[in-house]
């Protein structure tokens, strides 16, 4: 097991180097001025379009925009959230939130374009249903001479969307903050682990084998409780330690350029931290939200990018931001020397002793197992591009096993090897971008330019109407 650690992290040492940092955040901020600052000059009409103002059900897709962001964020807002900040200001300091920030701004510029795409080139899988994302985006935008670099997309999606981190995170928490402080854990932390592990496939399986309807369903009714029980839980930590909120916040600033907390002045190691824990937690760039906003019901792929472009300011300004104060502003940091969920926990228990860390308990098993049932659609359809639709619901069976995995694998293999499949799966999905951008431009100036005529028509029949009244 040791050995098999050292080749994931190496492997994910050598993806996350400088070449994919510029092709992420270079391309990001590329998109943000190409686009004219775009995600933020139409928020409020993004905002209408998720209340579902212009739903259609007749449009083409399998979800709502609602339950396609939903479920896109059940996916992002989860143990990335919560473990994964953790784990980042362990390696980084406080200074990796503001990088994780720049990534996130720059990161719904690039998910407006990517998602876009997911809907503008949706194809057809083998049993001839309408499917999205960057294998589909790759070959019906550039070609079928592109192929390889799609199926390259499918082949590392297979391994990135596993549910081994999500499923070690959950375990973890669950031993050392419920049964091991009440004496119920196996003297061997492997078959408590191994218990956890299978406990949670059967949870898993009930609902992932119900295709994206049920997922989206669920996803819909647990995501909008989670992210406000979590919110009101830091809320309640910032207002017991609110005389340290200025100085948190002047830390993260002042170590984002010195790196002098944990990295010695490292100041571009820390931007890498930065970068590669926001796209884990926000996943823009990487292509998966790309899967889920290309089910959308709709025939407006710039209205599903423009609901998208909210993802990364939910999960990581938000959701984040707030797992960084909490750790921060309670000192856990530089006291604790846990790592991932354990130290993330000890922060709530400092701040509400007795009882905090079971209040993150309960969020972490919202935030998990939305994940757990998110991932495994993502696997699903990259499973069915390589090897064909009527198979696809084999790959759920390999789902479900991984998760053993992950309950007893350590958490270093773990992370390294998502990561590393992070990093190649935001190869295609970026250049693919990159090369299409000028048809999202084009698309979005005319969509806006309808839209405009639309207001406009609608000002002057009910100014034709008051007139006649």
């Amino acid at each position: 097991m040791k050995e098999l650690e050292k080749i994931f992290v190496a492997f994910s040492d050598a993806a996350w180097g400088m070449p994919l940092l510029i092709l992420l955040m270079g391309g990001g901020f590329y998109f943000m001025f190409y686009s004219g600052f775009l995600p933020f000059r139409y928020l409020r009409h993004a905002i209408n379009v998720l209340r579902g103002r212009y739903d259609d059900p007749n449009d083409p897709g399998d979800i709502n925009h609602f339950e396609a962001l939903s479920a896109a964020l059940a996916a992002t807002v989860g143990m990335g959230n919560i473990s994964g900040v953790a784990v980042a200001i362990a390696i980084g300091g406080p200074g990796v939130l503001f990088w994780m920030w720049v990534s996130a701004f720059v990161g719904m510029a690039t998910k407006f374009f990517t998602c876009t795409l997911s809907v503008m080139y949706r194809g057809y899988d083998s049993k001839g249903h309408l499917e999205g994302g960057p294998m589909y985006v790759i070959t019906e935008g550039l070609g079928k001479k592109w192929k390889p670099l799609a199926a390259f997309f499918a082949i590392a999606g297979l391994f990135g969307t596993l549910p081994i981190f999500q499923a070690n995170q959950l375990t973890q928490v669950i031993r050392e903050v419920v049964l091991e402080p009440n004496g119920l854990s196996t003297a061997d932390p492997f078959y408590t682990n191994l218990i956890i592990g299978l406990a949670l496939v059967f949870i898993t399986s009930l609902v992932i084998f119900g295709g994206i309807q049920r997922i989206g369903h669920v996803a819909g009714k647990m995501v909008p409780g989670m992210v406000v029980l979590y919110m009101l839980a830091v809320f309640y930590i910032m207002f017991a330690y609110y005389t340290n909120i200025p100085d948190a916040f002047a830390l993260i600033f002042k170590d984002a350029f010195t790196a002098s907390s944990v990295l010695g002045g490292a100041v571009g190691a820390i931007i890498i931290a930065g970068a590669r824990r926001a796209a884990f937690s926000n996943e823009a760039g990487i292509g998966t939200a790309s899967m889920m906003h290309g089910a959308a019901k709709t025939d407006e792929p710039v209205r599903e990018g423009l609901v998208a472009m909210m993802g990364p300011f939910i999960d990581t300004i938000v959701v984040c931001t707030l797992t960084g104060l909490a750790i921060i502003l309670t000192g856990t940091w530089q006291t604790s020397g846990a790592s991932g969920v354990t130290m993330t926990a000890t922060a709530f228990n400092n701040a509400m002793p007795g009882f905090g860390s079971y209040v993150l308990v309960v969020c972490v098993l919202i935030f998990a197992f939305t994940s757990l049932f998110s991932y495994s659609y993502y696997g699903t359809k990259c499973f069915s591009f390589l090897f064909g639709a009527k198979y696809k619901h084999l790959y759920n069976y390999f789902y479900v096993v991984t998760i053993v995995f992950g309950a007893t694998a350590t958490i270093t293999a773990v992370i390294a090897l998502i990561d590393g499949m992070y990093a190649m799966m935001a190869i295609p999905t970026m250049v693919s971008a990159l090369l299409l951008s000028p048809k999202v431009m084009a698309a979005a100036k005319d969509y806006f330019k309808r839209m405009k005529t639309f207001r406009e028509e609608q000002a002057e029949q009910i100014a034709s109407e008051r007139l006649k009244a």
